[in-house]
């Protein structure tokens, strides 16, 4: 099999899990935000699901973690695609029927093209 199918095969999956790992700390942001408005709108105290929000915050820092290792593992990848000597730009798949984008509130929107 030709080196550059094989390393497109990669970067497609690499660029995919690049993606995941921003939309599970988006979505983990959004929930701690969503959980201090309930908070709010209820009245309730600060103390009120304290635990969880720690918990969740535990879960932003590790999804933080997990986002530096794949960007370095993704370093690695680049420098290993040129020493194998492929010099072509390798892209990952993107739907192009609809585009994502964050609104002003962190929340994501998909937009049809």
């Amino acid at each position: 099999m030709e080196k550059a199918f094989v390393a497109q095969r990669v970067a497609t999956r690499l660029f995919a899990t690049e993606r995941a790992v921003d939309s599970a700390l988006a979505e983990v942001a959004g929930l701690v935000a969503d959980m201090i408005q309930a908070r709010k709108d209820l009245g309730l105290s600060a103390v009120v699901g304290e635990a969880a929000q720690a918990k969740l915050v535990e879960a932003m820092t590790a999804l933080g973690s997990a986002r530096s290792a794949v960007i370095v593992a993704h370093g690695e990848l680049e420098e290993t695609k040129l020493r194998i000597g492929i010099r072509t730009k390798l892209a990952g798949y993107e739907d192009k029927s609809t585009s994502s984008r964050l609104d002003q509130s962190g929340s994501e929107m998909r937009i049809a093209s």
